[in-house]
């Protein structure tokens, strides 16, 4: 009975600090989210341009314009700082 005894709070003092490990993990992700950098930027359109749509994939987002004069551009940023990473121009052939 005392070799029983011994296994059975050798069990339970093993369940007891897995189970606080895993509690300690998730107060910690809880409290501990991270400061996420917050951006701004204002970009400029040409006059008479509107934005037709805009996409977030990965760590980029895109944003398409039609231009006054019939035609398209897609204009990309890096998602977390806000800075210009390429523009795409489309024209409508004429």
């Amino acid at each position: 009975m005392a070799r029983v005894r011994r296994l059975m709070l050798v069990a339970g003092l093993t369940t007891a600090l897995g189970i606080g490990a895993v509690l300690i993990a998730v107060g910690y992700r809880l409290f501990h989210t991270g400061e996420t950098a917050r951006a701004e930027a204002v970009a400029d359109l040409p006059k008479g341009a509107r934005i037709v749509s805009t996409v977030a994939a990965g760590d980029r987002l895109a944003v398409t314009i039609e231009l006054p004069t019939g035609g398209a551009e897609i204009h990309t940023f890096d998602a977390r700082s806000l800075k210009p990473v390429g523009r795409l121009k489309f024209n409508n052939g004429s």
